[in-house]
């Protein structure tokens, strides 16, 4: 797949005041663009009215997974000096590739104490993009320190203090390891996902753990040279099935989220059929790219130059896209995390 792009293809004007800081009291109360992907026409409303573009039939895909209190603040025994740890990937059980700041004196060997000595750590290794390998030392079970100690790990571009951690998960969140949302969840209640499956439209399940990588800016100035992140994605023998059958039968796929499409993509062969099974994925989906199982996407709106920008152009085109972006800004829609939603069909 080669195709000359730039990076710069993808920029758009935001004005910052259009920076969703806060999400709203009703999740299901928010904006909802419809793309039409083949004309690129837009229609406006609320999320709640996602069901007059369903079908019976249809299946929609959601990511289950979830948030992790990931940012941990701490001090090193010997110096007292505050540092930062923000958990990236669990390689072993008490092993994690993290993000640490400031990173210049933690060495393999360093220590770091959280919560009172709750929680301590031991720098092992320095691997790509400085990130560190640290190993935990703890009393108890891990996951309830974290909840205790923990802060979930907000975009940087968020910068209100979250009141309930609950609203940075969705309400089908089931398996801990992101360390960050799949964010078009976020607009689903319980009710509304009732009255989808009132109306015969399947909800299917995948897993994708959401990796900081998805905030990392392209640097490069052609496309095709951005070196993508990896995530772990899990598909489960059952849900392959409702998903392969819902193409067979001739109805449409919708993934909720960006991270829902990586998940279809990368475990959909060349043949179109769906494989049940786990394993890292760093598909880098952008124009040019011919979908495999993917119809429709439920997303949010994305950061300017950003591979998710370049996710959803690859399905509607870029200049639908940008377009659709252009008349957001104008009719004043709420961006990124805790924004509105876009649905392409």
């Amino acid at each position: 797949m080669s195709v000359d792009m730039k990076t710069s293809d993808f920029a758009y004007e935001l004005p910052k005041e259009l920076i969703a800081q806060d999400p709203l009291s009703d999740r299901s109360s928010s904006r909802l663009l419809h793309l039409d992907r083949k004309t690129g026409i837009c229609t406006h409303g609320v999320f709640r009215d996602i069901l007059k573009y369903l079908h019976a039939g249809d299946t929609l895909v959601v990511n289950d997974t979830r948030v992790i209190p990931a940012r941990l603040y701490g001090h090193k025994p010997d110096t007292g000096a505050a540092v930062e740890v923000l958990l990236l990937k669990r390689k072993e059980k008490d092993v994690w590739e993290t993000l640490v700041r400031p990173g210049k004196k933690m060495k393999p060997g360093a220590r770091v104490s959280f919560g009172e000595g709750l929680l301590a750590g031991e720098v092992l290794d320095m691997v790509e993009e400085g990130n560190r390998l640290i190993r935990f030392t703890y009393e108890g079970i891990f996951e309830e320190i974290l909840d205790r100690l923990g802060e979930m790990p907000l975009p940087p571009y968020i910068t209100h203090k979250l009141e309930d951690k609950e609203r940075y998960q969705t309400v089908y969140a089931k398996h801990d390891g992101s360390a960050a949302a799949p964010t078009a969840g976020l607009h689903f209640t319980e009710e509304l996902l009732d009255e989808v499956g009132a109306m015969g439209v399947n909800i299917a399940h995948v897993t994708l753990h959401v990796g900081l990588g998805t905030f990392r800016p392209v640097k490069v100035k052609n496309v095709e040279e951005h070196h993508m992140h990896s995530e772990y994605y899990v598909v489960e023998e059952d849900q392959a099935e409702l998903i392969n059958h819902t193409r067979q039968a001739g109805h449409r796929v919708i993934a909720v989220g960006t991270t829902s499409c990586r998940t279809l993509e990368s475990a959909t062969d060349e043949q179109g059929i769906l494989r049940a099974g786990s394993g890292w994925t760093d598909i880098f989906i952008y124009p040019g790219y011919r979908f495999r199982m993917t119809d429709g996407l439920i997303t949010n709106f994305h950061l300017p130059e950003s591979t998710l920008l370049m996710l959803v152009s690859a399905l509607a085109g870029r200049e639908h896209i940008l377009s659709a972006y252009e008349e957001a800004v104008r009719e004043q829609y709420r961006f990124f995390s805790f924004g509105d939603a876009m649905i392409i069909l």
